[in-house]
């Protein structure tokens, strides 16, 4: 059940990670923020503090309240004091063998019933779930960026994710106060099954000259009354985020459209990766 989750641990302390450290600490959790460098944890509880400020100043949080969900957030570089928490959540980077890696190092080290959930945005939760002894306990909870924002969390069941795990884990994510959406293992999922070609599709557009970076989000924005086009959106993400996705459906789907590209892989490449990098489709300051 949620209730009896008291700690958690989020490994990764990214942009999706931090953010997903930040709404747990925000609802009464404890919690561990692994990464393999200090650095990375000293700039995540950086920002985590600046963005939980930011919501008291909006008077989404009370400003007595700040500094006490910061508290709650412990900082580690060691994954064996993960054993501590009932509940993981793995944010890493958007590659197999990395979260292969960290999910067969966590059945080892959390307890017996802890779940293990990743906040992968398209890699196959029954494929993780096989590498470990747990794969009922395996599950899918795909939070959107920014985390403390996006109401939307994408609950994904493996082919063995129980019925308890996925009931515990929608129950999780409304405590959070998320409007979980439950979403079969399938790759992509729902969200960027749809996003990615979509975006894949606006790169080809400027790629072979049929319209600038502009004029597409323009149409995306006044045509179709998204908040914000295309590009900007991949600009958001990160580029090379989007080409990771892009390839794992390729690989699971066969479907030659479904690669990445070109001018989004030379983009990358070249470092050009969005908003993080300062240069994407647009260039942003730094």
């Amino acid at each position: 059940m949620s209730s009896d989750i008291r700690t958690v641990a989020v490994i990764g302390a990214g942009t999706m990670g931090s953010g997903i450290a930040h709404v747990f600490a925000r609802s009464g959790f404890q919690v561990l923020l692994c990464d393999v460098e200090q650095r990375l944890l000293d700039r995540a509880i950086g920002q985590i503090r600046t963005n939980l400020g930011r919501e008291a100043v909006k008077g989404k949080l009370a400003e007595s309240d700040v500094e006490p969900a910061v508290a709650r957030i412990g900082l580690t570089t060691d994954r064996e004091s993960l054993s501590a928490a009932d509940f993981a959540v793995e944010a890493a980077t958007e590659r197999f063998e990395l979260k292969a890696e960290i999910f067969r190092a966590l059945d080892r080290i959390l307890p017996a019933g802890g779940i293990l959930a990743t906040n992968t945005s398209s890699i196959s939760i029954t494929r993780l779930a096989a590498l470990t002894a747990r794969p009922r306990d395996v599950i899918g909870m795909h939070f959107f960026n920014p985390v403390p924002v996006m109401a939307l969390v994408e609950v994904i069941r493996g082919l063995a994710t129980s019925d308890a795990t996925y009931t515990t884990v929608r129950d999780l994510a409304a405590r959070l106060g998320k409007t979980p959406v439950e979403v079969n293992d399938a790759p992509g999922f729902v969200s960027n099954r749809v996003l990615m070609p979509l975006i894949n599709e606006a790169a080809y557009a400027v790629m072979e000259g049929v319209a600038t970076a502009e004029a597409v989000d323009q149409v995306f924005k006044l045509g179709m009354a998204h908040p914000m086009g295309p590009l900007t959106l991949a600009d958001l993400i990160g580029l090379d985020v989007c080409v990771d996705i892009m390839r794992v459906l390729h690989e699971g789907h066969g479907t030659p459209r479904d690669a990445p590209c070109p001018l989004l892989v030379r983009m990358v490449d070249a470092g050009w990766l969005g908003r993080k990098a300062a240069r994407g489709f647009y260039k942003y300051e730094k």
